[in-house]
């Protein structure tokens, strides 16, 4: 983990670089794919939905929570992803969904800059990265 500073912009650019999103979500998705058929399965997804945090409190107070609130949580999440609602995930689903949930945080962010902690290899690591390494081809 490191901290990083970043903003909407930061995301956008990642996002809308076709190639660079693109290779990113082709690489992730294999990753998640651990049965090589082409598409995720809830339990292929899992440990990718439960690293958006969406249970985690941010305040260090331990909070009991229900399972099957959790799990319902997580299937509804799976369900933004499963758009034909077939059980399984295809490429062009997960490209659309992460897409989507990254411009809804860049939109959420506003246009001023903040200081996140993130993970290595995280989509908003990925778009830091991606600015870093703009950033360094200009600078010349």
């Amino acid at each position: 983990m490191s901290v990083e500073i970043l903003d909407s912009e930061t995301i956008v650019n990642f996002v809308e670089d076709e190639a660079a999103f693109g290779a990113f979500i082709r690489e992730r998705f294999a990753h998640l794919d651990t049965n090589h058929d082409g598409l995720l399965s809830y339990s292929e997804m899992l440990a990718e939905l439960q690293s958006l945090r969406v249970t985690q409190n941010d305040f260090e107070i331990d909070v009991k929570l229900d399972p099957d609130e959790v799990s319902s949580v997580y299937s509804a999440l799976f369900l933004q992803f499963d758009r034909d609602l077939n059980g399984t995930v295809d490429l062009d689903e997960f490209r659309t969904e992460t897409k989507r949930m990254m411009l809804g945080m860049a939109n959420g962010m506003g246009f001023l800059p903040v200081q996140m902690l993130l993970e290595e290899g995280s989509f908003l690591m990925k778009a830091v990265e991606h600015e870093t390494a703009v950033m360094a081809t200009c600078a010349f």
